[in-house]
This record gives structure tokens, sequence and C-alpha cells, in this order.
């Protein structure tokens, strides 16, 4: 794979901040062939030599010089993960140094804990709303008194994955209900989604964009027809007009863009950690 650039998240934890931060930064990067590995958990010296030597092949792979994107907090690691010859992008170093200078004390270097349960009650809500997430998954139970938020919309159009995205990543309880067809001929809100009107949110998608990801999922189907996705979408939008329903098109839009826009919009106010 000539001209191919090997990325490497490593970490002493579970990498996902290492991967997150690195992933924002190679998207700034048009046309560039990136490939991408996460190691996670190098918490000793045996583990960084045995990182090294596959850094160091994969850049006699490609002929390219690797990039590490690195969350490690031990200096002795780090001295040993320099040696691949990658360029090295620690993404705490910068910011350490002056953190300590201005707060006075010195770093802990302790391990793990950006992604541990450092919370035990904060932990228990995403799991607990991840549990009404998957339990309120269209429209399989419709009692909503305890929703934070509800989104609606026609089968396939993010409403899944956008609510357990809100529950593990913020503890919010969502539901989702799917639009049948009953209910877009009916050209009314349900009678069980009228008495939680200002939880409701709308997602909308491209017919186009939905006919594909219906046909992945039964293909040759009318579910999937394009005619079916064209009607269905416009009595969908054409109800969210009706009822004043905030919406949001997701068919260029990343689930944690949706998440995010929903959050704001509903105001409700959640931190990561």
């Amino acid at each position: 794979m000539p001209g191919t650039r090997p990325i490497f998240y490593v970490s002493d934890g579970t990498g996902i901040t290492a991967e997150t931060i690195g992933h924002s930064l190679l998207t700034q990067f048009i046309g560039v062939d990136f490939q991408t590995r996460r190691i996670a958990f190098v918490d000793s010296l045996e583990k960084a030599e045995s990182t090294v030597a596959e850094i160091q092949r994969a850049g006699e792979t490609t002929g390219c010089r690797p990039i590490v994107v690195n969350t490690v907090v031990d200096p002795d690691i780090n001295a040993l993960l320099a040696k691949s010859g990658a360029l090295m992008l620690d993404v705490f170093a910068p910011f350490m140094s002056p953190l300590e200078e201005e707060l006075g004390i010195r770093r802990e270097g302790r391990v793990g804990h950006a992604h541990g349960m450092v919370d035990a009650a904060a932990y228990e809500q995403r799991i607990n709303a991840t549990n009404y997430a998957l339990t309120h998954d269209d429209g399989m139970d419709v009692h909503y008194d305890d929703a934070d938020v509800i989104l609606v919309g026609v089968s396939r159009s993010g409403k899944t994955p956008t609510c357990l995205y809100m529950a593990l990543h913020y503890g919010v309880r969502a539901a989702n209900y799917p639009l049948t067809d009953d209910d877009l001929e009916a050209a009314e809100l349900p009678k069980r989604l009228r008495p939680h009107r200002r939880k409701l949110f709308g997602l909308t998608i491209d017919p186009l964009r939905l006919q594909k990801i219906r046909e992945q999922r039964k293909p040759n189907s009318k579910y999937a027809k394009l005619a079916t996705c064209q009607a269905e979408v416009a009595a969908a939008e054409a109800l969210f007009r009706q009822e004043s329903i905030p919406a949001l098109s997701t068919t260029h839009t990343s689930i944690e863009e949706i998440a995010g826009k929903v959050l704001a919009h509903q105001g409700i106010h959640r931190h990561m950690f």
C-alpha cells in the first residue's frame, strides 16, 4: 500500500481519547490515505516494545513515516515509543506544564481515569438510560412519562443509534417512536404522543439515502422502494410542520452532531464526564 500513511492511536488506557482527538485532526486533511490502528493498554515496557515493533513494521511496509497520537502518561514508556522513529503527537504534553503552573500542583500521572468509572452515580445513570432507550426503542414501550426526549421519524431515519448515543454518553432517557403507515395516513400527531409534545423532536432524511439504507435491510421490498421512501418522508415532514415539531435532517449529519443539536434544542444540559 505505497503512499498510505500509518496512524497509531496509542494509550495506556482504552485509547478512546487518543482516537477521538486523532480522528478530529485527520479529518482536516483531505485526500490523504490514512491507515489507522488503535493500540490500547500499553502500560508496561514489554507492551511498549511490541508496539514499537508494530509501528516500525508499518513504516517499512507503507514506505511512509508513521504518526502516533499518544495519551500514555508514563515518561519511560513514552521515551521507548519515541524510538519507533514515528512522528509523536503527545496529546497531554502541551497542557500539563501550564496547568501545573496555574494550579500550583504537580500532576499525578494516573492511568486510565479519563474513561474510568470515576463517578458511580453518573455511571449508573448512563446504564439506566441505556436500558431505557432499549426498552423504548421503536415504540415497544409507549409509557413516556420518564423520557427526557422522544425522537419521531420514519423507519431507518437514525432514531435508535441517536437514542443509544445520548444514553451512553450523557445519561439521557431517550425514547423513539416510528411513524407507521397509519400515523402518516392520519396526518395528525398520534394520540400516545400528544401528552408529551414538548419532548418530541423529529428526524428526517433524504429519500434517496433512505432507500439505500432500507435496500440493505430488506432488498427488493416495497419497504425499500424509492417511491415508498419519498411518500413517507414527505408525509412525516408535513406532519412536523403541521404540529410545529422541531426537526433535523440526518442525511449528512453524524450521530454525535444529531445528538448535540437535539440536546441543545431541548435545553437538556448534560456532561460526558
